[in-house]
């Protein structure tokens, strides 16, 4: 019997019905990659009342697909269009959770209590650098629960592209940052105001009717910042961090930018879709028998096919050589890269002078006052040790590039520029990179720029 890979969702959950707009309506999925078609393909279950259904297959919507993951689609098929009566959108619009309260967790006095920041100071087996930490902190916007049973908890905000407060994780942790208890700051602050008998905020109240609070990759703000560099992605917030601490910060386009998708089933299409173009360097978490590995690889496949140019690259090593125990544990490479020296894992600045010796900080880490007075330290330790020599002159290569791309039909199709790189609008990414080298001519920390333009150059001939 031929399986269809499109089917009436299992189960008894029910959505609000595009027609008659009762909550009795069945989604139809996409076995292949575990995900929801568009919202008016379903089955109303008021049959005699209703009747409205919607099958992928008789609008031409399945093979529209199968056309696009072949190459073969002429852009020429349209949905069935909605009728008068349906409403726009079946879902209510999701409410966000404010900044001032995101704010509240990122007072600087609170950080002295945050046991999972601390930790990365004094308990761990090779101690990070003050400022490195601060910059993290303040990237992802990590805070810390002041009072009440979570206190000295950590927080990690899920804010999407447009700056919207999606969740805010809250995560207690022993001295070897081992979790000890999870919560979220929406449902601490809804049990603060229950056990006073005191009424909920007007936005809690909109926030907890949200279907899905983890609607977004934590991070995911990031990507706007950081619009060509490729990502590396895990499951845990935690893991995240500790990608950024080993392997830098975005500062340069080729360097990774780690984002989390909150746990294994959130390896999703409605969540991976910002990733569109990117590079994505994929850790899941060890599993038993490895099925979280083969899962999300499966997906990956399904998701690329529906992303022109986004690419899904897994490393199969902790499959392969971490123990059984591991395993069963669901241990991540956050487990693995905590043993090692953080300074193991950082790229080496070329042809540099040798620095002058840092003065040593003896004063304790305690709290974010003392941090951010360090990190303007390093901040200007950092410049001192640029490059003195007077800078080169890149006008001639400039000039050169730009009167072969003025005579050149730029392509409309992404381009990959190198195994981590891969350019979704050429004739954008020209624009900001000439006007780049062109401000900071002879600069050496722009260097990479002209590079990459010449290296497209390269990849076009």
């Amino acid at each position: 019997m031929k399986q269809h890979r499109y089917t009436l969702e299992k189960g008894s959950k029910k959505d609000f019905c595009p027609e008659c707009n009762k909550k009795r309506f069945v989604h139809y999925v996409d076995t292949e990659i575990g995900e929801y078609l568009p919202n008016q393909y379903g089955r109303c279950d008021r049959e005699s009342k209703c009747g409205y259904h919607l099958n992928p297959y008789k609008d031409g919507y399945s093979q529209m697909i199968k056309e696009q993951e072949q190459g073969t689609f002429n852009g020429n098929w349209k949905p069935k269009p909605i009728q008068a009566r349906q409403k726009a959108e079946t879902r209510p619009k999701p409410a966000f959770i404010p900044v001032e309260v995101l704010k509240q967790t990122l007072e600087p006095d609170r950080y002295e209590l945050n046991v999972f920041i601390q930790n990365l100071f004094n308990n761990v087996p090779y101690p990070f650098e003050v400022s490195d930490v601060t910059k993290a902190v303040e990237l992802y916007k990590i805070g810390t629960i002041k009072a009440g049973y979570r206190k000295g908890a950590v927080t990690f905000p899920f804010i999407d592209l447009k700056s919207n407060i999606r969740a805010v994780q809250v995560k207690q942790f022993n001295k070897s940052n081992h979790t000890t208890g999870t919560d979220f700051l929406h449902s601490i602050i809804d049990k603060h105001h229950s056990k006073r008998n005191e009424p909920l905020p007007n936005w809690l109240k909109a926030y907890n009717k949200n279907e899905l609070k983890v609607s977004c990759l934590f991070g995911e703000h990031l990507l706007s910042k950081y619009p060509l560099n490729p990502v590396a992605l895990v499951e845990a917030p935690k893991t995240a961090f500790y990608g950024a601490l080993y392997f830098g910060l975005p500062e340069q386009p080729e360097d990774l930018i780690w984002l989390a998708v909150y746990n294994k089933s959130s390896f999703k299409f409605d969540k991976l879709k910002v990733l569109k173009g990117r590079t994505v360097l994929t850790f899941p978490d060890l599993s038993k028998d490895g099925q979280t590995f083969k899962e999300w690889k499966q997906k990956a496949t399904g998701i690329e096919s529906r992303l022109p140019g986004t690419r899904f690259i897994f490393s199969d090593l902790l499959e392969q050589l971490a123990p059984e125990a591991d395993k069963k544990e669901g241990n991540d490479i956050a487990d693995y890269l905590i043993k090692q020296d953080w300074q193991n894992f950082r790229k080496r600045k070329p042809e540099q002078e040798p620095p002058e010796p840092v003065p040593e900080i003896k004063e304790p880490v305690t709290e974010i006052r003392q941090i951010r007075h360090y990190k303007k330290e390093a901040e200007q330790f950092e410049f001192s040790e640029t490059i003195k020599k007077e800078p080169e002159d890149w006008q001639t290569d400039i000039s050169e590039l730009e009167s072969y791309f003025e005579k050149m039909r730029l392509p409309p199709e992404p381009v990959r520029l190198n195994q981590c790189t891969v350019i979704t609008n050429v004739s954008q990414f020209l624009n900001s990179h000439l006007q780049t080298v062109k401000s900071h001519n002879g600069n050496s920390r722009f260097l990479p720029y002209l590079n990459r333009l010449q290296q497209l150059r390269t990849t076009l001939n």
